[in-house]
């Protein structure tokens, strides 16, 4: 070995030992007779101290190093000087005397600062240069975070009895929500393997051959547009179990997210045990999305019944036609605001919710004064009686915003989610305050106008909650599936259901969202056959560790905790990837191009 130690161990108890260390050069400080080294390696680092009188020979070349040259030095353990230890190392208290150096491998000057954080870096650049981003302080602990969780995930899972299989990542085409990454069979023309989106046929498999508890880590594939927590490759706990329900499962999920957080990040810090559990169409009237930020709580209050009764006419026909009004305390918003402000805060709102969809954005202050009238363009259409009753309705206080919103209610969605991002930038909410729930009860299908069909809401193995199966010959509009999603800090770290493992059940679901039994068994056959041969109830949820780990580290996007992603174009600009194929390739694999213009 080129180290008897690494640059992140020796401490006091060690002075007087002969050690060798191998490492980066973080910093070079030279103050003529004695040339000081920081080494730096994945564990910490070590300063070194080379004196030109005891060491010549190691002075001459410490001479001629710079940063992020790699070196190995050979020396003697001694404790600092008194008044020169160094309380932000955690080998501070300790310095190498060194009498041997060897370079080992020169660098050129990197193209950004590895030993110092220099804020926004520009993210190509780093990317281009993948290899020396990895060197740096954040990006390093964000990896060894990675490993930590996934091997922690690992050992939970196997004191549960669960066992990992790896399955195919070469299998068949099937429409699971986004497209394929397609591969060309060269022994087979004309035919395709695809990258699986999810394992989710293949584990549903391994319950019928009745391993019971399955997991991997497993690299899934899909072909869509990119955005900060999504990557066109990614990695997800997979795991499915038998014999089991909705609460089996997500009573263990629960136990498996409370314990990596307690004994991998104990720095973070869980908002609510257990975790909160919304129902979907909660989620939606509440917050807007189904993947809602609860370490904040500015939500939509339906008062459709106060807001009716007033005079403002938009209100009163919206509510004739069905439509519901919303209100939005931002509290002490007003207060802090000159009139001047105020409507100029009104506007920006007024645009943002007119970006998601909404014809405006009405609005109320209420005075700090409890003797005076409540202000804004609506105010005056609201008696008495109806104001008292909308502030109690809204716990209003002294200072408050009131914002209304009243459309169809996708919009009104849009815009209490675009309202609530809106607020919670200016929040500085904190990244160790970690807000799980539970998002229940969603609907099995969701129906899609433009195809005149019903699409899967999660996917097509879902099965319906026992009460609403009748719902399949009747109304599928109204049936709920048994799906739950675990949200955090507004991400969805992971979701699962309990699967369909009856033939006749899943038969029920095809000709609902447009394949005809032939399409079915075409793609499916093997799937159906499957759950004639005693298929048990099973059940499972698949987590995306990206996602998770982007949360336990507080990073902005998942690019930071993966060690080499794609940026939002889809392209690894470091190896330049993806590439074009050399005619022979294309041949083999009997592919002409058609390439569109430019």
């Amino acid at each position: 070995m080129m180290k008897t130690h690494t640059c992140g161990e020796l401490r006091e108890k060690d002075a007087g030992t002969s050690v060798q260390l191998a490492g980066w050069v973080n910093r070079r400080r030279d103050q003529g007779g004695l040339i000081f080294i920081d080494l730096r390696d994945r564990w910490g680092i070590t300063q070194a101290v080379v004196d030109l009188e005891a060491a010549p020979e190691a002075h001459a070349i410490a001479d001629s190093v710079r940063n992020e040259y790699v070196l190995r030095i050979h020396g003697t353990v001694r404790i600092r000087p008194e008044g020169t230890a160094n309380p932000d190392l955690a080998t501070g208290d300790i310095d190498i005397v060194a009498d041997q150096i060897e370079i080992l491998n020169r660098s050129h000057t990197p193209p950004f600062y590895i030993n110092k954080d220099e804020g926004a870096l520009d993210e190509a650049l780093r990317m281009r240069h993948r290899y020396l981003d990895l060197r740096r302080e954040t990006m390093q602990q964000n990896i060894l975070l990675r490993h930590r969780v996934v091997k922690f995930i690992r050992d939970f899972l196997d004191a549960e009895d669960f066992i990992e299989i790896e399955t195919p990542i070469l299998f068949k085409t099937t429409p699971e929500g986004a497209r394929d990454f397609l591969v060309p069979s060269r022994l087979q023309p004309g035919m395709f393997y695809a990258l699986p989106q999810s394992p989710q046929q293949l584990k549903q498999l391994l319950m019928v051959g009745g391993f019971e508890r399955y997991f991997q880590i497993a690299r899934c594939f899909r072909d869509e547009d990119l955005r900060g927590d999504r990557q066109p490759e990614f990695t997800q706990l997979d795991l499915e179990m038998s014999f089991v329900q909705r609460e089996d499962v997500m009573r263990l999920m629960e136990q498996l997210a409370t314990e990596i957080v307690r004994q991998v990040t104990p720095q973070k810090r869980l908002i609510a045990q257990p975790f909160p559990r919304i129902r979907y169409r909660d989620a939606l009237e509440q917050y807007g999305t189904d993947r809602p930020d609860i370490r904040f709580d500015l939500r939509a209050v339906d008062i459709s019944e106060i807001a009716g009764r007033s005079a403002f006419p938009v209100f009163a026909a919206n509510v004739q036609a069905g439509k519901k009004v919303k209100c939005m305390r931002v509290p002490g918003l007003a207060g802090t605001l000159s009139g001047t402000q105020l409507r100029k805060v009104a506007r920006d709102l007024e645009t943002m919710a007119r970006r998601a969809g909404a014809k405006g954005l009405a609005y109320i202050t209420i005075p700090t004064d409890p003797a005076g009238e409540l202000k804004g363009p609506i105010g005056k259409f609201f008696s008495v009686e109806l104001k008292l009753e909308l502030l109690a309705a809204m716990g209003a206080q002294g200072g408050d915003l009131l914002l209304f919103m009243s459309d169809e209610a996708q919009i009104v969605y849009a815009v209490t989610d675009a309202l609530r991002n809106h607020f919670k930038a200016e929040l500085d909410l904190d990244d160790d305050l970690l807000a799980f729930c539970w998002i229940y009860d969603f609907p099995e299908f969701i129906w899609d106008a433009e195809h005149q069909r019903w699409d899967p809401s999660q996917h097509m193995f879902t099965m319906p909650l026992p009460e609403d199966l009748h719902l399949l010959d009747s109304d599928p509009g109204r049936a709920r599936g048994s799906q739950y999603d675990l949200v955090c800090n507004g991400y969805e770290v992971g979701g699962g259901s309990i699967r369909i493992h009856d033939r006749a059940i899943q038969e029920k679901i095809f000709p609902l969202i447009g394949q005809s039994m032939q399409q079915a068994i075409a793609e499916f056959g093997h799937m159906l056959e499957a759950f004639e041969y005693g298929a048990p109830p099973h059940g499972g949820m698949a987590w995306g560790i990206d996602r998770l780990v982007m949360l336990l580290a507080g990073a902005p996007n998942i690019r930071e905790v993966i060690a080499f992603p794609k940026t939002q174009g889809g392209t690894d600009i470091m190896a330049h990837a993806p590439s074009t194929a050399e005619p022979e390739q294309l041949r083999d694999l009997h592919i002409q191009l058609d390439m569109p213009a430019e």
